[in-house]
């Protein structure tokens, strides 16, 4: 606190003192024009009993002092101001003390009447405060209460839950750090959120033991899913089929809980993981007894490509055929892609020599001959007379008729071609 002058007065030489000591060692202080009796100091001389009085009154002119300075620093209340400056009245009040104490008076009353009106000003502002306190906790009563009125079934619970203790730390701030409500409205609001929060809290049990409840059901459907998929195990890959059905039952059984779930899976997986591993084992074994016989049946497509460089039909046929007899005597081919491609090589010839063999069937077909020579004939026949028009329209000059007759003259000897005529 910053030093502050001396209160005690010093009384000018020609003004009246404030005090005075009788020979009995009687002191008085003055108040206007009259005496009053302070107390009395009968040992030691007049000097040291006036002073200890005139301490007296520095110590009551200090608490005036301070209160004006705490005033004027603000910070402190009003209220507790105001206090303070009745507790000091009531001292001042027929005080033991040398001084003037009128002027001490005087200054606690104007501090108090300056007071008085900032205490108005600061309870106007603490019910400002109060309202909007009022305001902010209804608010979190009534987001409080929005939770509590959401449909279970659509509650997203942990975002819920979340939200609604970050209210209740709102409002505990609140009620840690803000102004004091009226009891009864306090009371109020706070038994609205309590209620809501309830709410919730009950809300979120009943759904996690629903929830737990259709989980169990759950659990006991796959638990039972995982045991017929492990009883599959000693059918090796003849149970694939079947784990495949369970598969399809699994997919539509529902969660049973991440943990649950979790674990189930995984004994589900490692018994169709043995199924598909035996299979993977016999597929292994096939493709490794195959390389022989693929050997073997690319030497036979090398062969069968003297098929297209044999002239006569038959011969090449019976060449083909005897490849084809032999083909079959090989045997199946694992992996199934490499069985197809030499399939498909083998094919080709098959499809080139039946290419052939249809082309010749038609040449030497005797109805197929005999349609030809007749088509033959009536294409020979119509030339001759496209011919003899041919000539007319030249020796006439006629162009169109010229054109005409020397098109289609044009397209019946190549039809006669294509027939071999």
């Amino acid at each position: 606190m910053t030093a502050e002058a001396d209160p005690t007065p010093q009384p000018a030489p020609d003004v009246e003192p404030w005090g005075r000591v009788d020979d009995d060692g009687t002191v008085s202080v003055r108040e206007g024009d009259a005496w009053r009796v302070v107390g009395q100091f009968p040992d030691g001389p007049p000097e040291e009993a006036l002073a200890y009085y005139e301490r007296k009154y520095a110590d009551l002119a200090s608490e005036v002092t301070l209160l004006e300075v705490r005033h004027r620093r603000g910070g402190a209340s009003p209220a507790d101001l105001r206090s303070a400056a009745k507790a000091v009245t009531e001292k001042l009040s027929g005080a033991a003390a040398v001084g003037d104490l009128a002027s001490l008076e005087a200054r606690v009353a104007a501090l108090t009447e300056t007071l008085a009106a900032a205490s108005e000003t600061e309870a106007a502002a603490q019910r400002e405060a109060v309202d909007e306190a009022i305001k902010t906790r209804t608010e979190l009563v009534e987001r409080a209460e929005a939770l509590a009125a959401r449909d279970p079934k659509t509650v997203q619970w942990k975002q819920t839950s979340t939200e609604l203790s970050a209210l209740f730390d709102e409002w505990q701030s609140q009620q840690q750090n803000g102004p004091r409500l009226p009891k009864s409205t306090s009371q109020q609001l706070w038994k609205r959120f309590r209620d809501a929060r309830a709410s919730v809290d009950r809300h979120r049990r009943e759904f996690y033991a629903e929830l737990d409840e259709a989980h169990k059901a759950v659990r006991d459907r796959k638990a039972a899913l995982v045991e017929k998929a492990e009883a599959l195990a000693p059918k090796g890959e003849e149970g694939i089929t079947a784990y495949r059905a369970l598969l399809d039952q699994w997919k539509t059984a529902g969660r049973a809980g991440k943990k649950a779930d979790d674990a189930l899976w995984a004994r589900f997986k490692a018994a169709g993981d043995a199924l598909y591993g035996a299979r993977a084992e016999r597929e292994t074994a096939d493709a490794e007894a195959s390389r022989e016989k693929i050997t073997a049946k690319r030497a036979l497509l090398d062969e069968a490509k003297a098929v297209s460089d044999e002239s006569d039909i038959a011969k090449a046929r019976a060449l083909l055929t005897g490849i084809q007899r032999r083909w079959d005597e090989i045997g199946r081919i694992f992996p199934r892609e490499a069985e197809r491609g030499l399939d498909d090589d083998l094919r080709k010839i098959e499809q080139a020599l039946r290419t052939r063999e249809d082309a010749d069937w038609k040449r030497n077909d005797p109805a197929q001959k005999a349609r030809a020579n007749d088509m033959t004939r009536q294409l020979t026949e119509a030339i001759e007379k496209l011919e003899d028009e041919l000539a007319a329209a030249q020796k006439k000059g006629d162009k169109s008729a010229i054109a005409k007759a020397t098109e289609a003259l044009e397209a019946r000897k190549g039809w006669l071609r294509a027939l071999g005529g």
